[in-house]
């Protein structure tokens, strides 16, 4: 839920979150095809938006990984987003979802997984909203050693043991996700980082796993972060064997380094 101030996106704000999402990426390298839609003019609303009619959209192929790439890019744009001072929402089920996918256009072979209201975030959010937000506990998270483990899912890895990664994964841990389930698990293995998706069931829909979105959103925030913390990255998908917990899927995993 999001209550906005009700303004009008200024048109440059409109161009520069398009500009910047025709460039961002994803580790997966599939490409997103991004919309900025007129609510009123294509009969668009979401039942947990007060005060905007903008919205963006993002379409792609359902190739494999696509959850986790949309994840990815879609947080990057908006986190960009949020830069501007522009506020924004995820949304997946609360909306007209065939209205939406008319406006952008979807063919076969192709999905659109999320949306996101643009607007100026209001100074007090709507009783709606606050309501909302206590009903899934949007502000708090799980602690640290619940989400991030030393070298099995044994031993639970606490802040201090983290050490220079702390901040990193401290960054993941605040991420956002559908209804604040919080599904990933990273296992930290020397300078690896293993995701790890813990499955909550009535997270897929329509053949997709909206979880699998929630794990792109965390190594979105993994990436940024440790580029801010001083820290190279490389993306790969090789699954190293660590004994499984319970519903929990390898998904990919990132090495780092310390800058040279």
């Amino acid at each position: 839920m999001r209550t906005f101030d009700g303004t009008s996106v200024r048109a440059e704000d409109a161009e520069r979150i398009l500009a910047f999402a025709d460039g961002v990426g994803n580790p997966y390298g599939q490409p997103i095809e991004w919309r900025l839609l007129d609510g009123k003019t294509n009969g668009l609303s979401s039942p947990v938006i007060v005060g905007t009619d903008v919205f963006i959209a993002g379409k792609m192929k359902t190739l494999p990984h696509f959850e986790e790439a949309f994840g990815y890019s879609f947080e990057k744009l908006v986190l960009y987003a949020g830069s501007l001072g522009i506020g924004t929402t995820w949304i997946a089920g609360t909306m007209n979802r065939s209205a939406f996918e008319k406006a952008v256009e979807l063919e076969d072979g192709e999905v659109m997984p999320c949306v996101s209201p643009l607007g100026y975030p209001a100074k007090k959010m709507s009783l709606r909203e606050s309501l909302m937000r206590k009903g899934v506990k949007a502000d708090s998270r799980f602690d640290f050693g619940a989400l991030f483990f030393d070298g099995s899912f044994k031993t639970p890895l606490s802040p201090e043991k983290a050490g220079a990664l702390k901040d990193v994964l401290e960054a993941v841990r605040l991420a956002p996700s559908a209804v604040n389930k919080q599904p990933w698990r990273v296992v930290i293995s020397g300078r690896k980082a293993h995701f790890y998706e813990k499955h909550s069931g009535g997270y897929i829909q329509n053949g997709w796993d909206i979880q699998k979105i929630d794990m792109g959103i965390a190594m979105c925030h993994f990436d940024l972060a440790a580029a801010e913390c001083g820290f190279d990255t490389a993306f790969e998908i090789e699954d190293p064997g660590i004994g499984p917990a319970e519903n929990a899927e390898y998904i990919a995993s990132y090495s780092f380094k310390a800058k040279e």
